[in-house]
């Protein structure tokens, strides 16, 4: 049984979309609307949003600096799992989404209200994962998704509204979108618009954060990661917290023209989506995390791990962060990570990325053992032979049955 709506908990960007959200839950509901907005490294004036929230109506606005957490419990452990959806999208949207949801539940708590609202649309994956995150962590909690259930179609009937009822428009409001976009610490996105022909590619100004491989540099960069139990920890032997990492990283990648992608992805809502997206940072990553496992990861456990990626991926992109399977993957995965840690060099030029060393005092590499070299007492040749025989056996059965008629 649905609970009166008193104090309803908005997830507030400031954009048209959500602009319009607070002034119309407000007329509709009867009721107070408390806006929060996630620093989750976006672009933004935070004074001017919450004069903004506060001049539409809400009773109160909580702007939080949410970085350091986003990178340190949630981009970080995804990262020790080398996730990918579907080979080549980082999840730099998916990989917010649960933690605005928690923090959404969170203050809904603290403010006795019993319901949260968002601004994602009715086609898109983000309504599944803000909703299943706020379901999974109060269980009883209601949730208004204005696009719906309202009779708005499109960005004009939102432009209409706003003339109706008097609410300020921003001029970049009233012209059609080129595309939407989301960003945080770790990602740029650009959907719709322009980019639903897939057939043609996005315009060179579109990108934000990495110059194109003409414009990078002739010489190339030369940049070192230190890892410990799976995470980066310094850069050029320079300790750093966690932010200042990615910030780092973002910066040297987007100079060296790293991090682009045009995709064309399955939406767990069951449509293909065109995306393009810039994860500079995130990019180089991904590459130097794989190649200090390659040192100190135990063969079969990298395998392992590389089986389980895709169904971590989509746990990630489907909402599912808060699921007990997720929850169970990481304590593999997190396990193990405890001796990934060591150094590794990376070459960084116009758009590639090049290991160019690495090291570890946990490394599992020998020489002696992988060298083409004679040396008996690290490895005997003639004991594969052994090997070879025994892993042949069911092959040899399986032929000669082919071999009755």
């Amino acid at each position: 049984m649905k609970q009166k709506i008193k104090k309803i908990i908005l997830a507030f960007s400031g954009g048209l979309d959500t602009t319009v959200i607070l002034h119309w839950l407000k007329k509709t509901y009867d009721a107070e609307v408390i806006a929060f907005t996630a620093d989750v490294g976006q672009e933004y004036d935070p004074k001017a949003l919450e004069a903004k929230a506060l001049k539409i109506g809400a009773s109160k606005v909580y702007i939080e600096d949410l970085r350091n957490e986003f990178v340190e419990n949630y981009v970080f452990p995804m990262f020790r799992a080398n996730t990918v959806y579907e080979g080549e999208y980082l999840l730099g949207t998916s990989i917010a989404r649960p933690l605005i949801a928690k923090r959404m539940i969170e203050i809904a708590v603290n403010e006795g209200a019993n319901t949260i609202a968002h601004g994602a649309t009715g086609k898109g994956n983000d309504q599944i994962r803000f909703e299943l995150g706020a379901y999974a962590l109060k269980p009883d909690v209601q949730i208004i998704a204005p696009w719906r259930i309202w009779d708005f179609n499109s960005r004009t009937d939102l432009i209409n509204y706003c003339n109706h009822e008097g609410i300020s428009v921003d001029k970049t409001s009233e012209d059609d979108p080129l595309y939407s976009t989301d960003e945080n610490i770790l990602h740029t996105s650009y959907e719709g618009g322009q980019l639903e022909d897939a057939n043609k590619p996005p315009n060179e100004k579109m990108w934000l954060r990495t110059k194109s491989i003409k414009e990078a540099p002739e010489d190339p960069s030369l940049i070192t990661i230190s890892f410990q139990s799976g995470d980066p920890i310094a850069l050029d032997n320079k300790l750093m917290n966690p932010v200042d990492i990615l910030l780092n990283l973002n910066h040297i990648a987007g100079i060296n023209a790293i991090g682009r992608l045009d995709l064309v992805e399955n939406r767990f809502t069951g449509m293909k989506s065109r995306g393009c997206y810039e994860t500079p940072g995130g990019s180089i990553l991904l590459k130097a995390h794989r190649a200090i496992e390659s040192l100190t990861l135990d063969g079969e456990a990298a395998h392992l791990k590389d089986e389980l990626m895709p169904r971590y991926a989509n746990l990630i992109y489907s909402g599912l962060w808060w699921s007990a399977e997720r929850e169970a993957l990481q304590a593999l995965i997190d396990q193990t990570q405890e001796h990934v840690t060591g150094n590794v060099i990376l070459e960084l030029h116009k758009g590639n990325v090049k290991i160019m060393g690495r090291f570890s005092d946990y490394t599992l590499y020998d020489p002696k053992v992988a060298s083409f070299e004679d040396d008996e007492s690290a490895y005997n040749q003639e004991d594969a032979s052994g090997f070879i025989n025994i892993n042949s056996v069911r092959l040899k059965a399986k032929a000669n049955q082919k071999k009755i008629k």
